[in-house]
């Protein structure tokens, strides 16, 4: 008896358990949604400013 090919098929070793939240190709996050650099700029200047005030007090 050839006990290779007996039982359930192996699943794929490549899927992911499960989808994440912010994958590629939702509707919340689609492929072709990209921020624009001032975007990019006004966050990390509003970050740099709230730990300079969390560092002032």
């Amino acid at each position: 008896m050839d006990y290779k090919k007996s039982g359930a098929p192996r699943p794929d070793r490549n899927t992911p358990a499960h989808r994440e939240h912010n994958s590629k190709g939702t509707r919340k996050n689609p492929y072709d949604a990209r921020a624009s650099k001032a975007d990019l700029v006004a966050r990390l200047k509003a970050a740099a400013e709230a730990r300079k005030a969390r560092a002032d007090d």
